[in-house]
């Protein structure tokens, strides 16, 4: 209900307006700012086909006009789009039930989700920036030019955002309940979208924004009785215990496989439904067999949550890709393809954690934080994501080939190895590998700036 306020009272177009102005001159300018505001968008929307449609509509065409294909400009929308579901403070409804069923309060929630949501931010805006340099593409003066200059009033509407933000995130960390907290800035929101003179003249759009946030949770409701009726059929056949059963049976002794099996699980369970019914259908599926594998609760919770989240823009059923395909007019298997590239990290962070618990910033089961590792794993997400955004888009400097492709990726995969000293192995591979790549474009230079003398 609070996302769909928000919606309604104008607070979205402005927080557009603004991004995009902040961002006209950069290469990739639109597609930066449909990230920024479909992130901040969506973490209180809690819909990814919502978010698409609310904020696609004007931040797709403009991807476009910059150079950009149609089938990546709709995968920039859909992947940033559905990131909204993990972005603290709100996220969605399917984070609030984790927090329930995992046993933790909501904001060890948010305090977990945080470093791998704006992680998988950054990677969306790395792959954006080589994507920029490999279509060679520059600011557009023409654009700029036209781009609409923020209105005072669009500053004071983005009150009207952070302002319950705010009201929610203290409340969470004085003890209130989530829904006390949201209902709260729920009725900061009223008075507070007065703001508006839109509102002012027609104070009735805030009914209207009530219908729709109760229809959003009527869908919602209906959704979640028709999985608890699946789920309750598969609890009375045993499906969760052989889930179980045949993770354990698949290879005893390796985690990874195993992990690769559930994921495979949640994204095929989690396909064209809504985040919330695809996380609870795995979650009461995959969860205990995960546990059983080693796993501590909260880890295989956001496992399993992350994932699902990933399945709106994984093929064949990408709902979030075929809404944004929809407005770009690209193919949207194409587009899905795209999104998933664009979205990789949605998918490879929950196994970065899953053997480094510690990302998660906070005390587990089986795991107590620590600063000085939990350092040493930040170096090493911010090294990995540049070289392996540049590895999926093809360029860096220059066109990637195959070899270096495989040895960008390759030294990722390393650098989260938690036995022995891989990880070093991998961070100083990767290192290498940028600084041989700048040196050998260097050397060409030099050779071409000597025989054109």
């Amino acid at each position: 209900i609070l996302g769909a306020v928000l919606e309604g009272v104008g607070a979205g177009e402005s927080m557009i307006r603004i991004a995009f102005y902040w961002m006209r001159r950069t290469a990739g300018g639109p597609a930066y700012a449909a990230v920024m505001s479909s992130g901040l968008f969506g973490t209180v929307s809690g819909s990814a086909v919502a978010n698409v449609v609310g904020t696609g509509v004007v931040t797709i065409p403009m991807i476009m006009r910059r150079g950009f294909t149609k089938s990546f400009a709709g995968a920039v929308e859909a992947s940033a789009s559905s990131g909204g579901q993990i972005m603290p403070p709100i996220m969605g409804a399917a984070a609030l039930v984790m927090a329930d069923f995992a046993g933790v309060g909501y904001l060890t929630v948010i305090v977990a989700v945080l470093v791998p949501a704006v992680a998988y931010y950054v990677s969306v805006c790395t792959m954006i920036y080589f994507e920029t340099k490999r279509l060679g593409i520059q600011p557009n003066e023409e654009d700029i030019a036209n781009t609409p200059v923020p209105e005072r009033q669009d500053y004071l509407n983005l009150l009207m955002i952070f302002g319950p933000l705010l009201v929610i995130v203290v409340l969470l960390i004085r003890g209130m309940s989530p829904s006390g907290a949201s209902i709260t800035a729920l009725a900061l929101l009223f008075p507070l979208s007065f703001i508006n003179p839109e509102i002012r003249k027609q104070p009735a759009r805030l009914i209207k924004c009530l219908s729709d946030g109760g229809s959003t949770f009527a869908g919602l409701l209906m959704a979640i009785a028709a999985v608890s009726i699946v789920i309750s059929a598969l609890s009375a056949t045993g499906v969760p215990v052989k889930f179980g059963v045949l993770l354990n049976s698949v290879v005893t002794d390796s985690l990874m496989i195993s992990l690769i099996v559930a994921a495979v699980g949640c994204v095929i369970l989690g396909m064209g439904m809504p985040t919330l019914p695809a996380y609870v259908t795995v979650a009461t599926i995959a969860i205990p067999a995960m546990q059983m594998l080693g796993l501590d609760t909260l880890t295989a919770h956001m496992f399993v949550f992350m994932i699902a989240v990933g399945s709106a823009i994984t093929p064949p059923v990408a709902i979030a890709a075929y809404a944004a395909a929809t407005i770009s007019g690209g193919k949207p298997i194409k587009t899905s393809v795209d999104a998933s590239r664009i979205g990789i990290m949605i998918f490879l962070i929950p196994f970065m954690f899953a053997y480094n618990p510690m990302m998660l910033s906070v005390d587990q089961e089986n795991i107590q934080f620590a600063w000085l590792p939990w350092a040493w794993l930040m170096l090493k997400l911010i090294v990995s994501i540049p070289v392996l955004s540049s590895a999926l888009i093809g360029f860096d400097k220059s066109k990637l080939n195959i070899f270096e492709i495989a040895l960008r990726i390759s030294c990722v995969v390393l650098m989260f190895v938690p036995d022995g000293y891989w990880d070093l192995v991998g961070l100083g591979g990767a290192v290498l590998i940028l600084l041989a790549h700048r040196r050998i474009l260097g050397f060409n230079s030099l050779i071409k700036e000597g025989g054109a003398l």
